[in-house]
């Protein structure tokens, strides 16, 4: 998702700051590079990093669901800063023969509001998206969901396309190959195959799978 697909990292911010001032820290502001720098990361992760200034057990948790809650509803009307060609590639892919899924490591309803703000189809095998999973659904870390969604979906092989270290590591310990976003926020520690741009996709994946 973030980095791979879009980039939602200036209204997750906005949203957030919202609810930071509403639960009365008005002298504590989120900003763009705040939220970049632990996208990927699990919500609880997220907010002990972010929420130092409050104290680690209820004060926190209740702040984290106020934000997440309303990120979800800001960021299905405003959407975020899609990356080229997503849902053109989503699509050659889908007439080439191959499945896309979305595995993300974000809270419940998070992946449904990218979808549903950008009006991609999803849930079904005839649709563009035909499957996702997420840690806020179970509360798996993502090397889990994504062995979760392959199963369930009877795969064979598959590829994970992700752009931080952590991605690198999960699909690894997943069992499945991996492909670099280049152009988002993380590098990987050893050499991968990469993307320098989503539509690139339609190159790569036939060569790995």
């Amino acid at each position: 998702m973030d980095g791979t697909v879009w980039d939602s990292s200036e209204n997750v911010a906005k949203s957030w700051t919202v609810k930071v001032h509403e639960a009365g820290y008005t002298d504590r502001i989120i900003n763009r590079d705040d939220i970049k720098n632990v996208m990927g990361k699990t919500m609880d992760v997220i907010a002990d990093t972010l929420f130092t200034f409050t104290k680690k057990g209820p004060e926190r948790d209740n702040l984290r669901y106020s934000c997440q809650e309303y990120e979800i509803e800001y960021l299905r009307e405003h959407g975020g800063l899609l990356y080229e060609g997503i849902t053109d590639t989503w699509k050659a892919l889908k007439d080439m023969g191959y499945h896309n899924y979305i595995v993300s490591n974000c809270q419940a309803g998070y992946i449904e509001c990218f979808l549903d703000h950008y009006s991609i189809s999803y849930g079904h095998e005839d649709e563009l998206i035909e499957d996702i999973e997420c840690f806020g659904n179970n509360g798996f870390q993502k090397a889990e969901n994504i062995k979760l969604l392959a199963t369930r979906n009877k795969l064979t092989d598959a590829c994970y396309v992700g752009d931080i270290q952590g991605d690198y590591e999960a699909t690894v310990k997943a069992g499945y190959k991996f492909i670099h976003a280049k152009y988002g926020f993380g590098s990987i520690d050893t050499e991968v195959p990469y993307i320098g741009s989503f539509p690139e996709l339609t190159d790569i994946v036939p060569v790995i799978l």
